[in-house]
Parts: C-alpha cells; structure tokens; sequence
C-alpha cells in the first residue's frame, strides 16, 4: 500500500499487514485531542475524556483485528474456520465432517417381539440407536448394529452398551460383546492444514510423492505412507520388516506399495492406476480390479495396515492427591499416544513415559503429574490384563504394514502400598 498511512489504521505492505497496538492508537487519539483542548486537558483513564478516547480506541483497534483476520482468511496456513474450509477447495478439498460411532449389540428376548425405535445407553448415558425395527426370531436372540446419537469418536468397552433405555415387552437383554467402532471427530483447522499442505504434492515431480498426495485428498482416508523398490531384488524399507508370521513380505522387485488408513478401496485403486507409471506393479493384499480411461481392466492393490493391540502395565506408589480418575487420566494418556502413532511406527517403551506422567509433547508436566510415582511399566503384546505375560521394557517393533493400537483399559494401573 502506498502513500501515507494513518497512525490508527492497518495497512499492507510488501511485507503483509500490519496494525497498530491498541496502545499505540490510544496515544495517537490523546495527543491529537490535546492538540485541539490543550495539553492542559485531563484525559486520565478515570476521566471523561479518556473513557471516550478509550471507547473510540477500541473501535479503531476492533476494526484493525477484523482487517487483520480478513486478510489472514486468504491463506491456507492462516485461514480458521470456514474461511479455511473455502480456500481448501481450491486444492479440491472439503473438511471432513463428523460420523457417529456404531456397535455390534446382542439381544436377548422373545421369539416375535418387534422393537421399534429402541434405544441403548452406556455408563456415560450416551443413546445407541437400532435399527428402526427389529424383531426377535425364533431363537430368542439377535444381533444388530447400533449408531451412537452422539457425533464423533464415542467409545465403549465391551458390556458398556447394556442398560435398555426404551422398555419393550419381550425384550429382555442387550449387550455388546465387542468395543464399539470410534467414530470420526469434525476435522480440526490444524489437520486440514497438514491434508492440504499433502495435497499440493499433487503437481510433484516425483510419480509417488503425486500418488501420496492425490490418495490422501480422497474422502475417508486419514494416512497415506508410500514404498518404493526400484532394485532387481525384494527390499526391505528401513522400516522394521514384516515379522515371519506376517503374510506380508518385503517389496516385489520394480514395485511400489501404499499403505492406507480409511477411504473407499476401489476409488483408492482407481487413484493409484491414474498415477502410477505404466509397468509398474502395486504390492498390497488389498486388491481390487478398476479400469483405465480405455476400459482396459488393470488389478491394483495397496494395504490397510493390520493392527497391533498393545498392553502397558504401570505400577507406581500413590502420592497425596492420587485418585483412581487420575489412574484413568494416566490410561488414556498412554492410549492416545500409541493410537497416534503412524503404519510402520514402533512402540518405542522410553518414550511411554511421558505420556504416563501426563506430561505434554515439550516435556511440560500438567494436571496431576505430582499425585503419583511411577515405579516400573512393562509393554507386551497380545494384551494380557491378568498376568501381563510376556511383557517387558523392549520396544515393540512394527513394521511397515501394520500399526499400533492401544485401548484405555489395556493400559493397566497397579497401585503399591
């Protein structure tokens, strides 16, 4: 912007924009207001005149924050909110929405009884809807799909989902036999940020860093990690390879592999064969058979990462404070770490420890980190909440085609005296 600019105003520049602080446009009213009364004049923050220039401040300054934010909106890594949902779309992009959690329910009553509209609660008096109608067959029993009526990433632990919330006549029992299926939260600004910044590796030199990008601008799909041999042999990334019990084996020779969480299998496959250069074979047990723009069939695969449920046991001495919602603190710590841990990324045991102090990313202790001391962790794999059988303070290596999971009540807290 050229010419003069005002003391109180905003103004861009070669440099982007800029605003006075509020302060400084107060002293600018002050002074000019004194230039027009005298220097004489009280214009002290308890006075009338300075309660007005403090009003009229604030408006200079409100409205120098709205420009601020305006021109911010104009740019992806500044952009918030449905600001930042419409410049997205310029990459082809739309913010993921919410989805409710759903669970497998087991119901118990009479042969012949319709439920209609029923409804299931858990501890946390969250409603699980069924289906419209269900009726109970001959055998008295049945299993049905149940959707939270609450968005996002509700969870339920096996036998949560078992108080009838609408009694029926001849419905006697629900329960679900498995934990419930996590929805999907509305994605935050800060993923939506990362998604796009993935999805401008679309117009990349490179023939795989344009196959990432353009996988993981597709609905659904929340990871993508890609793999590459372009060696006459099978390789091994330097990730951990497979274990010998894993189907999976090392890269096929001039292949590549994409390993992806989420999304639709056949527009993933159909994304890859636009990409991918002619020859090139695509490793993955997920395959799928997607024609070309000629209508040529080509067989086109990727992998889901398999999933490896990890246990933690954690013994620590409680302090004056500790409480057993504090222990529960400390089991979803360790359990959000681990879930977000990438394909391919190993369980490394020194580094549960912050999350098991319940200390953040930079090493910050917060909440209750003072309630307790921690004596000894162990981790294993399968999860085993009795004995804890086979644990140890080795890390748990994960290879390229899998990826950890861990849920709270797998993380166990004993308490020594």
């Amino acid at each position: 912007m050229s010419g003069t600019v005002s003391p109180t105003s905003a103004y861009v520049d070669a440099t982007g924009i800029h605003a006075p602080t509020f302060s400084i446009i107060q002293q600018y009213l002050i002074g000019q207001f004194q230039a027009i009364h005298g220097a004489d004049i009280v214009v002290s923050n308890d006075s009338q005149d300075g309660q007005m220039i403090g009003v009229f401040a604030a408006a200079l300054n409100d409205t120098n924050a709205a420009c601020v934010a305006v021109y911010n909106s104009f740019s992806p890594s500044t952009a918030q909110g449905v600001g930042l949902s419409s410049m997205v779309k310029i990459n082809g992009l739309a913010r993921h929405v919410p989805s409710n959690s759903t669970a497998a329910l087991y119901l118990v009553g009479e042969a012949g009884t319709v439920i209609t509209n029923g409804i299931v609660q858990d501890p946390a008096s969250n409603n699980w809807r069924l289906p419209a109608s269900v009726t109970i067959p001959p055998s008295g029993d049945i299993t049905v799909t149940a959707t939270c009526q609450t968005l996002g990433a509700v969870s339920a632990a096996p036998g949560d989902i078992a108080h009838i919330y609408t009694v029926t006549l001849g419905w006697q029992t629900a329960t679900n036999p498995a934990a419930a299926t996590p929805g999907a939260p509305v994605e935050s600004d800060l993923l939506l940020r990362i998604r796009q910044a993935v999805s401008t590796a679309l117009p990349a030199l490179s023939v795989l860093s344009g196959m990432i990008g353009a996988v993981a601008g597709l609905p659904g799909v929340t990871a993508v990690k890609g793999y590459e041999n372009d060696t006459n042999t099978d390789y091994s990334p330097p990730n951990p390879p497979p274990p010998a019990n894993l189907a999976e084996g090392p890269l096929p020779p001039h292949s590549i592999s994409l390993v992806v969480q989420g999304g639709d299998a056949i527009q993933i496959c159909q994304t890859i064969l636009l990409k991918k250069t002619p020859g090139c074979y695509t490793y993955g047990s997920t395959r799928e058979t997607v024609d070309d723009v000629y209508g040529l069939p080509h067989d086109i695969g990727f992998f889901i990462p398999s999933v490896v449920t990890i246990g933690v046991h954690i013994t620590l001495k409680a302090l004056a404070g500790y409480s057993t919602i504090i222990g529960a603190a400390i089991s979803q710590s360790v359990s959000d770490y681990i879930n977000a841990l990438g394909s391919g990324e190993s369980v490394v045991y020194s580094k549960l420890w912050m999350p098991a102090n319940l200390c953040t990313e930079s090493g910050a202790p917060i909440g209750a980190t003072g309630t307790y001391d921690i004596i000894a962790m162990a981790i294993g794999t399968p999860p085993d909440n009795v004995g804890f059988a086979g644990y140890g303070t080795t890390n748990i290596a994960i290879s390229i085609f899998q990826m950890a999971s861990c849920l709270p009540s797998n993380v166990i807290i004993t308490v020594s005296p």
